[in-house]
């Protein structure tokens, strides 16, 4: 195993590596970093639900007013409701 977590810092512990990064300026290093490639795949799950076109509209009309996407008040409508159920 490597003695330091980190080039730069030269730090032994992810705790050091963060007190390093709180006192310095990456800009400060910029000459020993390098480039990185790396790729990221990040599926979000979504389960799609009829809801009827009144019961839609209604939805959008206080998610506007809120100032929310639908989905959004949705979901934590249902988050809400379930921790209900939970709760009985």
């Amino acid at each position: 195993m490597r003695k330091h977590k980190s080039s730069v810092s030269e730090a032994t512990s992810y705790k050091e590596i963060g007190e390093f990064w709180d006192a310095h300026d990456l800009s400060e290093f910029w000459d020993k970093t390098r480039e990185a490639s790396f790729e990221v795949d990040i599926k979000s799950e979504v389960t799609y639900y009829a809801v009827d076109k009144m019961l839609s509209e209604k939805i959008q009309a206080i998610a506007q007013k809120r100032g929310v996407p639908a989905d959004t008040l949705i979901n934590l409508w249902v988050q809400e409701k379930l921790q209900e159920q939970r709760a009985s």
